[in-house]
């Protein structure tokens, strides 16, 4: 594998763009057009800005807010300085956020007025001092000004000299982006240039990114599907992205044939919210090229349903790590095998291992820790030197899911190691019950967790939501429903019914806080039939 070209950095991609076709579309923001010739002007002005206030290459520039065009201007205005970008997570409480900003460092923080109530309860005590520009985004709901803060608007105006976009290299860090912290605290994941770059490279190569085209965001973009999956390899190309603040399904529908989308990166959560709307079945997606899913489990079920409807879904794998995609499954494929995640990128490399001592595992059907290496992986994390040594094994990095290959060495995904349950000296992995539990008819979502046993070690215990028609199934029906494709000891033990099985903003099952709910339910089950409390 021969690593040579030099990544241009998406600020020096949207000057090229802007001087070779400045009238075309780059961003649709809320029914807001931008071309490249206004993305240019806007972004080389804000850099300009940045610069004169001191800004140099290698610090960095933190954005606080929802989807927005201010959110891909500052990440290319970052970038025209050599400047870090570190989207943050709008959803943290203002303690989490905190933790973020003091290990990033930022110099200048960007934030939509909406979270100034979250910034003035942390900014006072963040290590090192951070410049608050406030976002003037006529698609946040309005406020008073607040006192004291600059609006960023004043920062682009400023006068000063334009800078020529930077000069990357491969190994410059381009980009920190935050894990979502679903285990404990969050590590700041590094991505440079390069990662960015050759993940774009190979979307180019195995999904087929065509010039011109137009893709649709809506996943959140502090995190990495949202961000680089399509997204940032649109613009490069001189693609039109169609961005929405958030992700509605009844509006991603009439956005998906309104906008005649070409490309769409989501999560299972949201193509099967997309399923369920009114007019789906009828909708014309003729147009959508390459749908692609990833960022957790994959329901088979959820692809034989786009199917029917003419469309085939594209399935990839990866992590925040892998900037995000270190395999993909060709859509020839979806059908035949929606339930695996296909083979290796074009420019990376996939192997399985066992978890304990790293000896690679062989042969279709054997279990094994999957690992990656290739130019789209992270060197390690920020200041995090244990958190690296500990990601890397030989020079490959440890995903932490396991899967197996089959006879085709196609990727089947299992489960994240940490999550597997011992039942009875017997290793469940609940990704794989999760998938037959919302086949049921009456389940829209479900997750799988562990609860100590006096008798099995661990037992099964699955929470479901459930469709507003019909009595809720029961543990019964739910054991008869998996024991058609599972043997008896992958059979939950329990089952608990919530309104919303809970999930992080990346579409991820939130594990930690499910274990927690889980165990105050079942401790006030407990003592309701004993009487107490």
């Amino acid at each position: 594998m021969t690593v040579t070209p030099q990544p241009p950095g998406i600020a020096a991609s949207v000057a090229r763009i802007a001087g070779a076709r400045p009238d075309t579309t780059a961003l649709v923001y809320e029914g807001d057009t931008t071309t490249f010739a206004e993305l240019e002007r806007r972004t080389a002005e804000f850099a300009a800005g940045l610069a004169a206030a001191g800004l140099k290459r290698g610090d960095r520039i933190a954005y606080l807010g929802l989807n927005s065009a201010t959110l891909l201007e500052t990440l290319v205005a970052a970038t025209r300085i050599g400047a870090v970008f570190v989207p943050v997570n709008f959803r943290l409480a203002a303690p989490e956020v905190e933790v973020v900003l003091a290990d990033a460092g930022p110099r200048v923080l960007v934030v939509e007025e909406g979270h100034r109530e979250l910034v003035e309860q942390i900014v006072s005590r963040l290590p090192t001092p951070v410049r608050v520009l406030v976002d003037t985004d006529p698609h946040v709901p309005a406020a008073d000004p607040a006192p004291g803060w600059e609006r960023l608007s004043r920062v682009a105006d400023s006068g000063a000299g334009i800078p020529a976009p930077a000069t990357v290299g491969s190994d410059e860090l381009a980009v920190l982006m935050y894990t979502s912290g679903t285990t404990g605290r969050p590590k700041g994941v590094v991505l440079t240039h390069g990662n960015l770059w050759w993940n774009q490279l190979n979307v180019a190569s195995a999904v087929g990114h065509v010039p011109g085209e137009t893709t649709y965001a809506a996943a959140p973009m502090f995190h990495i599907g949202g961000l680089n999956a399509l997204t940032l390899g649109t613009l490069s190309l001189g693609g039109t992205v169609v961005v929405r603040r958030s992700f509605d399904p009844a509006a991603a529908l009439t956005d998906l044939t309104g906008y005649r989308i070409n490309t769409v990166f989501a999560v299972p959560a949201m193509y099967a919210a997309i399923a369920r709307q009114p007019g789906f079945a009828d909708a014309d997606l003729s147009e959508l090229r390459a749908p692609v899913v990833a960022g957790a489990p994959v329901p088979p079920s959820l692809v034989l349903e786009y199917e029917k409807a003419g469309v085939r879904l594209q399935q990839a794998w990866g992590l925040t790590e892998t900037a995000p995609f270190a395999t993909f499954l060709p859509p020839h494929l979806s059908s035949k095998k929606p339930a695996s995640a296909g083979t290796a990128m074009p420019y990376g490399q996939v192997r399985l291992v066992d978890p304990a001592t790293g000896t690679p595992v062989t042969g279709p059907g054997a279990a094994g820790e999957v690992e990656v290496r290739g130019p789209n992986v992270t060197p390690g994390y920020w200041h995090n030197e244990e958190a690296t040594r500990a990601a890397f094994r030989d020079g490959w990095f440890r995903s932490g899911d396991i899967g197996h290959v089959d006879a085709d060495g196609d990727l089947f995904i299992v489960d994240r190691l940490k999550d597997m349950v011992i039942s009875g000296g017997e290793n469940v992995y609940p990704a794989e019950v999760e998938r037959v539990l919302v086949e049921h008819p009456r389940v829209t979502d479900a997750a799988v967790v562990g609860r100590p046993d006096p008798d099995w070690g661990e037992r099964v215990v699955a929470v479901v939501s459930c469709t507003g028609s019909g009595p809720e199934p029961t543990l019964e029906e739910v054991r008869e429903h998996c024991g058609h494709s599972l043997a008896r000891y992958k059979l939950p033990r329990s089952l608990l019914v919530t309104d919303a099985v809970p999930r992080n903003a990346s579409g991820k099952l939130d594990k930690r806080h499910l274990r927690e709910w889980v165990s105050r339910q079942e401790a006030a089950r407990d003592r309701q039939a004993t009487g107490a409390g």
